[in-house]
């Protein structure tokens, strides 16, 4: 399944590379109209390839997971002496002293619209052609371009609404509020989620189906309060349950089985983004955490570049023996911490000219200098900037490093999951009824996954921690802190925050392309 997938969306990379390097395009005398060329699902499904490979930027150092790693109370990227002062950036995203000129707001900014524009195009075309297997393919074109509202609706908030590819030169659409984008959202899932696809099969892996905008749909619910004023948790029930009673999907007995380097067959999985180290790359985690050493735990082709850690309080949130924390059977769990050791077992020392004593391991066998140099992943952070110490924080690792892995890791990443939905569908309960039974069940299939006691009740603080812990590092954190209300609070090497700042400035460069864009709030 996952081969068939990344197959295809190589071979839809290189049809885009052709159209992207037309200075050195061949001339062809014989070529396929769009009225011969669109006869089949086949031929459908070839031309939307391009509105998916977008979506390989999500995992881009400073794209979509970046942006919500680094500002939420998951992960921050320490200044390390001479290493990631980036022209201090990511330390004001984790302080939330940002402004409208940070590259990442512009980089998701671009993501976006870069996937609606291609969207546009594509649903154009297909209109242009008269094929009864057009309007399935245009409404999935439609939930797809969704997607990418919803994150404009969620980062940004207040934004162009643009439905046509045919726009006149010079265009500068205007800025819509908020809860209009909401309302675009909504209307375009309700009317072409029903178009698409129940099957949950290879012919819908990687791609939106039914159960996905539903899922969609259960997002934007869940988040409707935050959003346009006012509460729909019962719509995100609703939404919920077409997903869980349609049984498509179901929990895996093993968690990480849904991040393994091979989780195409997860049964937990609904969305996701199929890469490939080789064939369609992105997937650039394993460079963005890891200690420039840890190249020797994974023997990687390249070395890597020593940024993300975990904030401790993360970290310390996972009970004792939770499996997501333990790893199971796993070598290690979603944060990897300790003393490092290359692939013969043997403990690993930093090369750097200076060392930090404070993350010496004990070990009798080994010198004291060498028990100084050792590389360990502290759980504590020494401090944000500017003298972090380099093995300082544990390593995100909730999805598996593959021994020998290039730059780019081959793991799909999980745009939804079907553990969200029971999470989401289990909050609106919540929300509703504070002793709901039926909420509280649907958490505690949760836990007891993780091999953690059952909850007796639930609350916001232990709702919000078991979401965070469920969820850690699959681009959720930033909304869930907004809407439980904890976005503003103060955490390690951050005071509280202003209101405003829950929603991210409009790049300050597309206003100064864009007179019809209005700023955000604040900024």
């Amino acid at each position: 399944m996952k081969t068939l997938n990344k197959s295809l969306i190589f071979i839809l990379a290189l049809s885009f590379w052709s159209t992207s390097c037309s200075d050195l395009e061949p001339e062809f005398t014989d070529v396929i109209t769009e009225d011969n060329y669109f006869q089949n699902d086949a031929a459908f499904v070839s031309a939307l390839g391009s509105a998916y490979t977008n979506l390989y930027s999500v995992m881009n150092h400073g794209q979509l997971f970046s942006l919500d790693a680094t500002s939420s109370d998951e992960a921050c990227i320490t200044h390390k002496g001479p290493d990631w002062e980036d022209g201090g950036q990511w330390l004001r995203m984790h302080r939330h002293d940002f402004s409208d000129g940070e590259g990442v707001f512009g980089n998701v900014w671009g993501f976006a619209y870069g996937g609606i524009n291609t969207c546009n195009r594509l649903i154009a075309t297909f209109e242009s052609v008269d094929n009864p297997n057009s309007p399935a393919f245009i409404a999935e074109l439609k939930v797809l371009r969704a997607y990418y509202y919803l994150v404009l609706l969620d980062v940004f908030g207040n934004v162009p609404i643009i439905e046509s590819f045919d726009v006149p030169e010079g265009f500068k659409p205007a800025t819509s509020p908020r809860a209009d984008v909401f309302a675009f959202v909504e209307k375009e899932l309700t009317e072409q989620v029903p178009l698409l696809s129940k099957s949950v099969d290879q012919s819908t892996y990687a791609r939106v189906n039914f159960n996905v905008g539903q899922a969609m749909l259960a997002s934007l619910y869940l988040n409707a309060e935050q959003y346009t004023g006012t509460p729909r948790w019962a719509d995100a029930v609703a939404a919920a349950d077409e997903v869980i009673n349609g049984g498509g999907y179901s929990l895996e007995d093993n968690y990480f089985a849904n991040f393994a380097v091979d989780n195409a067959g997860s049964s937990e999985n609904m969305w996701v983004i199929p890469y490939d180290g080789v064939n369609a790359g992105g997937f650039n985690l394993v460079q963005m955490t890891l200690h420039y050493d840890s190249q020797k735990t994974f023997n990687t082709v390249d070395q890597p570049w020593n940024g993300y850690c975990a904030l401790a309080d993360f970290y310390n949130a996972f009970e004792e023996d939770d499996v997501r924390i333990t790893g199971g059977g796993r070598a290690y769990g979603v944060l990897l911490e300790g003393p490092q050791k290359d692939l013969a077992g043997n403990q690993i020392f930093d090369q750097a000219d200076s060392w930090y004593p404070d993350n010496a391991v004990d070990d009798p066998s080994l010198t004291a200098e060498e028990q100084q140099r050792a590389l360990v992943y502290s759980v504590e952070i020494n401090e944000l900037a500017p003298g972090a110490f380099r093995d300082g924080g544990t390593r995100l690792s909730k999805y598996e490093y593959e021994v020998g892995t290039v730059n780019s890791m081959s793991n799909d990443f999980a745009l939804f999951r079907y553990a969200e939905v029971l999470l989401n569908k289990a909050e609106a309960m919540w929300r509703m009824n504070p002793g709901s039974a039926e909420a509280l069940e649907l958490v505690n299939m949760i836990r007891a996954r993780s091999g953690v006691d059952a909850y007796s009740s639930l609350d916001a603080d232990n709702l919000l921690a078991e979401r965070g812990r469920e969820m850690c590092f699959e681009a959720k954190r930033r909304s869930d802190l907004i809407r439980f209300n904890r976005w503003g609070d103060s955490w390690w090497e951050k005071g509280t925050s202003e209101d405003f700042k829950k929603l991210m400035p409009v790049p300050a460069d597309q206003i100064a392309l864009n007179s019809n864009l209005i700023q955000n709030p604040g900024y």
